[in-house]
């Protein structure tokens, strides 16, 4: 699943703080009113596009509380402001044409990119890479790991007695998997050593292996489980390739943008960093 790896891993040099903001909301509920300027469900949606990101460490059913608490300070502050006529301020016209500039720059986003991205385009994209992937065996496996063949050989013995190889693990095993029995869960080739891979693979469903040497020391191997590994469903999937897809056509209008605009760096300084290579996470 290379391909669809390699989409999902897929960085945006131009406009990526815009990918993951949701849709403009169009509900006008009514949720509070400040001096009767009345708080709605739209205002709230566009508070959390803009201040999300903070909400991560509160609690998700506190989320929406914390927002229009956050706007009735904004609307208390606003008022204020106009109340002190801080609008008469010289910086406050520049302040609102980049307000504004801000506010067309999210609409056309949200229209022309994120609008122009359906759940289709991430369906076909998911079918194509799911069709691309070869069936492969999964292993779940238990393991015994000892100092010596003679340690490994008792291991076996008990567990021809009766022993339980779970409860065998936690006493015997010398390895960080002991605590939860020796179990090493769900692998697939290329995963472990390779000859402990070898043997385990050649296991039947509930067969238990005769000694096995690695750098590690010594295995006793049993196979718990064999099945055939399933890629992740298109829902769980699904919006990290539609936020890929959104990334793509963003860069693609962004490029489109600035090649029918006239775009002039005056500052020398930072017309010399624009012309070296970018530097941080928007690196390809």
């Amino acid at each position: 699943m290379k391909a669809l790896k390699t989409l999902l891993g897929a960085s945006v040099i131009a406009l990526a703080a815009m990918a993951s903001a949701p849709a403009i909301a169009q509900d006008s509920k009514v949720l509070a009113t400040v001096d009767g300027t009345e708080i709605t469900e739209a205002d709230v949606a566009t508070a959390r596009a803009e201040i999300g990101a903070e909400l991560a460490q509160i609690p998700a059913d506190q989320r929406d509380r914390v927002l229009v608490e956050f706007l009735i300070e904004n609307q208390l502050l606003s008022t204020a402001a106009e109340t002190d006529k801080l609008t008469e301020q010289p910086g406050f016209e520049r302040r609102l044409k980049y307000y504004r500039r801000r506010a067309l720059r999210d609409l056309y986003f949200e229209t022309k990119v994120r609008g122009a991205v359906k759940e289709d385009d991430a369906r076909k994209i998911y079918d194509e890479q799911v069709a691309k992937i070869k069936p492969e065996t999964e292993l779940r496996a238990r393991h015994i790991l000892v100092e010596s063949e003679a340690d490994a050989r008792v291991a076996i013995e008990r567990l021809n007695r009766g022993d339980e190889f779970a409860e065998l693990a936690k006493e015997l095993s010398k390895g960080p998997s002991k605590v939860q029995g020796g179990d090493l869960g769900y692998f697939t080739k290329g995963q472990m050593v390779k000859e402990f891979e070898e043997a385990a693979f050649k296991l039947e469903k509930g067969a238990t292996s005769e000694p096995v040497k690695t750098q590690f020391g010594w295995h006793v191997i049993k196979a718990e489980d064999k099945r055939e590994k399933k890629p992740p469903t298109f829902d769980a999937v699904k919006e990290q390739i539609i936020s890929a897809l959104v990334q793509q056509k963003a860069q693609e209008v962004m490029k489109a943008l600035r090649s029918k605009a006239k775009v002039e760096v005056v500052d020398p300084a930072i017309k010399k960093a624009m012309e070296q290579p970018v530097q941080g996470s928007f690196q390809q």
